[in-house]
């Protein structure tokens, strides 16, 4: 299983430099293996309509959430200290942190372009890197 980071989404949603990477790591992995935390759905939010994309928006998570097969995951208040354990551990921010102690406590790869998992003992894959059998949901 695969949690998604922000800046995978977000590469694909505003159409940068990695873009393609990313659309051909969303048709090679089955919908029902990604998984993306609250923290980054609440980000991507605030990221898009700081930029006045309220429609992207509502049809990422229409397309993914609600119709895809994507699953929302997130941690409770008692994980708090294994956030706060990986960012003292790691040098990790609170984003990373909280990817991080999700990952970990579901036992899922973490797929990003931050390098910043890079000094964890989870590491990361990048989209490219993800070798999945054909999708299912095709």
């Amino acid at each position: 299983m695969y949690l998604v980071d922000t800046n995978i989404w977000l590469e694909r949603l505003l159409d940068q430099d990695r873009s393609e990477e990313v659309g051909e790591f969303l048709q090679r992995v089955a919908n029902d293996r990604l998984y993306l935390t609250d923290f980054t759905l609440h980000s991507i939010g605030i990221i898009l309509l700081k930029l006045g994309e309220a429609e992207t928006l509502s049809r990422f998570v229409q397309d993914l959430l609600i119709d895809g097969g994507v699953r929302l995951v997130g941690l409770r208040p008692d994980d708090m200290n294994s956030i706060v354990d990986a960012a003292g551990k790691y040098r990790l921010d609170f984003d990373d942190a909280y990817q991080y102690a999700t990952s970990a406590k579901l036992n899922f790869q973490i797929v990003s372009f931050d390098s910043d998992f890079d000094r964890t003992d989870r590491g990361k894959i990048q989209p490219g890197q993800v070798e999945a059998p054909e999708r299912r949901d095709q």
